[in-house]
């Protein structure tokens, strides 16, 4: 599993950045504010994106995915629970596959190891299975909200 590790760090920083996305650092041992599913478990309130050095890259990526892909007004009122549809979680999945090609030390087949190793569940058993055969729907939904581009490119936008 990945971890927001110090060398992780200074590349999370720069890819959430393009979101307007700002990681607060918690001190290994702290509570970590915004955490729905418990330390060391990645928390989010509005814009602001809580790591500590154990939280794992994967709970990262996938709070600041609800942030991008949900609508304005749930992104100005989001504390912790970044509640969603089934469509909107699988696009959630499906983005932060997407990102990881962009951190160091990471790529998508690492993500999707590490959500099969977290226990993310999908039709098909795996998170491979599941983006190589059964995601259409969450792709086009990112493209619907000019999330990613038609060629499975991040567009570095916020849902529209």
């Amino acid at each position: 599993m990945f971890f927001c590790n110090f060398e992780q760090r200074s590349h999370l920083e720069t890819l959430l950045s393009r979101y307007k996305l700002q990681i607060n650092w918690v001190k290994d041992g702290s509570a970590i504010p915004g955490s729905w599913f418990g330390e060391p478990e990645a928390g989010i309130i509005k814009n602001q994106l809580y790591l500590r050095h154990d939280t794992p890259v994967h709970s990262a990526l996938h709070e600041s995915c609800h942030y991008i892909c949900m609508d304005t007004l749930r992104r100005n009122n989001l504390d912790t629970n970044a509640a969603g549809d089934y469509d909107e979680e699988n696009a959630v999945c499906y983005l932060q596959i997407l990102l990881a090609d962009y951190l160091a030390q990471m790529d998508h087949e690492s993500m999707m190891q590490d959500m099969d190793d977290w226990g993310y569940t999908f039709r098909l058993g795996s998170a491979k299975r599941w983006f190589m055969e059964d995601a259409e729907d969450a792709k086009a939904w990112l493209l619907l909200y000019k999330v990613i581009n038609s060629d499975n490119k991040p567009t570095w936008q916020l849902r529209h």
